[in-house]
């Protein structure tokens, strides 16, 4: 793998999650929040210019019910947990796709703090939940990195009969392809998951007209 390669990836590398651990115990005035989400997530941004989460983001994504309303004019750490996930979700994922799957985040498990076990001995609270995810991010990963340099051998082996600019441009062009490619696949299938478990948008506009 050449050194440029190997520099993508290192920087890929440090596009992880908010670790559990600096998440705040303490409530968070709106002000307090885009502080904290800049401040932890800067190394994901792409120009200096770019802008993590800003209020009018956290306010439309209230009034778009993907984050319950502040209690009080602050936010909990929960709030952070679901605004973390939207942040992620939200490069791959439309809107509507984000609220359906927070929704049930939201009315199952936002402000339960009290770590009982169910009845499957999962603990039902966003603390724990985002810690378990946290983890399962951490460890994919190298399974990611992985792929990825399959995908940029690949790459590197295509126009051998060309060199200099012309070859190397074809040939990150060719990386940046299959990228794409195994982006749009993985997208589509989140998608169908979406849709498998809360109906497809035409199907539900098709049962509140026959209602």
């Amino acid at each position: 793998m050449s050194k440029e390669s190997r520099d993508w990836l290192e920087k890929a590398a440090r596009l992880d999650y908010i670790r559990p651990e600096d998440v705040p115990e303490i409530d968070l005035y709106m002000d307090q929040i885009t502080t904290f989400m800049e401040s932890q997530l800067a190394v994901t941004k792409r120009t200096e210019e770019d802008k993590i989460m800003t209020k009018t983001m956290i306010n439309n994504y209230t009034k778009n019910k993907l984050l319950p309303p502040p209690i009080k004019k602050k936010y909990t750490k929960d709030h952070l947990y679901l605004l973390i996930f939207v942040y992620y979700f939200k490069s791959i994922m439309s809107i509507a796709d984000i609220q359906k799957l927070l929704g049930p985040m939201a009315e199952y498990f936002f402000g339960n703090h009290t770590e009982e076990e169910g009845e499957n001995g999962a603990l039902h609270t966003l603390d724990h939940i985002y810690k378990e995810i946290f983890d399962l991010e951490h460890d994919y990963y190298y399974e990611v990195k992985e792929n990825i340099e399959k995908l940029q051998k690949r790459a590197e082996d295509t126009f051998p009969e060309l060199s200099g600019e012309e070859g190397d441009f074809l040939r990150k062009f060719s990386y940046i392809t299959l990228l794409c490619y195994d982006i749009y696949v993985r997208k589509q299938m989140i998608e169908t998951m979406i849709d498998d478990m809360f109906g497809k948008p035409e199907q539900k506009k098709k049962e509140k007209k026959e209602k």
